[in-house]
């Protein structure tokens, strides 16, 4: 059971495509999961906070049990339904009305049973009060708490909440209930990013030690990006897993398009990406389109070359990852700011560096160069170097300053405001040139540098 200052956990179960992921979005009050009629399309625990009720719910949507074509994964996804069992405070068990009751119903109403877990049967597309006579096959499964709803159409999902609310009423009191409201606290979102099968859930089990995220050799297993909560020493981590990234035009179904649209999304969302490389094979040039995309998301980076187990060497171990460091940073030349973490997510070797590197990036973004060394800085950079003619004119530069920044963000990249005559004037050479300057002041690792111009207009209101 949850203690009371994290909000109580509620797991959605049930055999595939009953509708999880459709109440699992409805409860959250935003599409997280992805939604779609082919069966066994969530295969990993997904969680969000619903604050639908009168008190915040971690809800968590699980994938299907017994998928249709994937004997392999069916176990994995049947042990996870089963963790989630455990770890849950109460269960949501949906099944379908339309398609009626199924074995697989039957045989989830005896694992739910011996659960001894507060149990709500939720009887999903009942669509119209004519549709309620549907809910009488499902008696024989024996539970006391029923509810009829509609997912997609949002019926019955106000009274739902009203039932879990009551459940809860007992162990989670009203004065409970707002001290939990006031301490929810902004996690550190981390989303892993790589080409499929680089090892990305791999990692993230590695690195919470259990095995929350589902580890297959199937490419593509992950298809939504599932957040995975962490507590290390006394800091909250909100782990990302995402798709693999492929090339647009490489992919097969609907489902891989928003798996990487999901992927996309998952980094603008997060405070912190890990790029994950597969050292066997190399950096690819889809490894750099995936590090362009963190680039022009603005967002810190931290690379791990996993894989290591693979081609460990027997001797000179140190001088064999600082070369794998520089070749990847002449790849990778648009993220050389990044720290590079030589790892292996199956031996765990170097693993709990990540959290290090984290670290040394958290304290480079509180890092601030006073106004008057920033000023010095970049007028000697502009005499040692002036910018280039455009249209007969040059860009000049008044007055500089480091912005504070949002006080509710943990991680945020540094950013300087150059008042100048016309920024039309900037080039995009002259902006990486003033980023080289700055770092030789304050290296700022895992960091972008964000140069924002201004006119000089605006300088007096500032």
């Amino acid at each position: 059971m949850n203690g009371t200052n994290k909000p109580p956990n509620v797991a959605i179960v049930g055999r595939p495509n009953v509708g999880k992921s459709a109440l699992f979005n409805r409860l959250i009050g935003r599409r997280i999961a992805i939604v779609h009629d082919q069966p066994g399309i969530t295969r990993d625990r997904i969680s969000a906070v619903c604050t639908r009720g009168t008190q915040p719910l971690l809800v968590w949507d699980t994938g299907g049990v017994a998928g249709i074509g994937e004997s392999e994964l069916t176990a994995q996804v049947r042990r996870t339904v089963e963790r989630a069992i455990q770890d849950s405070d109460i269960l949501l068990f949906i099944v379908d009305a339309k398609h009626g009751l199924s074995p697989v119903d039957q045989e989830l109403a005896r694992m739910l049973r011996k659960s001894h877990k507060p149990v709500i049967l939720v009887i999903n597309k009942i669509d119209t009060e004519k549709q309620e006579n549907l809910t009488a096959d499902f008696a024989s499964l024996g539970f006391s708490r029923s509810q009829s709803i509609s997912a997609e159409h949002n019926r019955g999902i106000s009274e739902l909440l009203q039932a879990i609310d009551e459940l809860l009423l007992p162990p989670y009191a009203a004065v409970e209930i707002k001290h939990q409201k006031s301490n929810i606290k902004h996690s550190l979102a981390i989303a892993i990013i790589g080409r499929p099968n680089v090892g990305k859930s791999s990692l993230i089990n590695s690195i919470v030690r259990s095995e929350r995220a589902i580890v297959s050799e199937l490419p593509g297993t992950t298809r939504d990006a599932v957040d995975i909560s962490y507590r290390r020493d006394g800091q909250e981590f909100l782990f990302i897993d995402t798709a693999g990234i492929r090339r647009r035009g490489k992919h097969s179904s609907s489902v891989e398009v928003f798996s990487v649209m999901r992927a996309e999304r998952s980094i603008r969302r997060a405070d912190l990406c890990v790029l994950i490389v597969d050292l066997a094979i190399g950096v690819t040039a889809q490894d750099k389109r995936i590090a362009g995309l963190i680039q022009k998301a603005r967002k810190a980076a931290i690379v791990v070359l996993n894989k290591w187990d693979l081609i460990k060497p027997k001797r000179n171990e140190k001088q064999a990852i600082a070369r794998l460091a520089d070749e990847t940073r002449i790849r990778i030349f648009f993220l050389d700011h990044a720290p590079i973490l030589v790892a292996s997510a199956l031996t765990a070797e170097n693993i709990d560096k990540v959290f290090t590197l984290m670290e040394h990036v958290r304290r480079a973004a509180q890092q601030r160069i006073g106004t008057g060394v920033l000023n010095r800085l970049l007028r000697a950079a502009f005499a040692a170097n002036p910018p280039p003619m455009v249209s007969g004119r040059r860009l000049k530069l008044f007055y500089a300053a480091q912005t504070r920044g949002k006080q509710d963000r943990q991680l945020q990249a540094p950013e300087f405001v150059l008042f100048v005559n016309d920024p039309r004037l900037f080039s995009e050479t002259y902006r990486r040139y003033l980023e080289a300057r700055i770092r030789k002041t304050q290296l700022y690792p895992g960091l972008p540098i964000l140069l924002t111009l201004r006119p000089r207009g605006e300088v007096r209101g500032n």
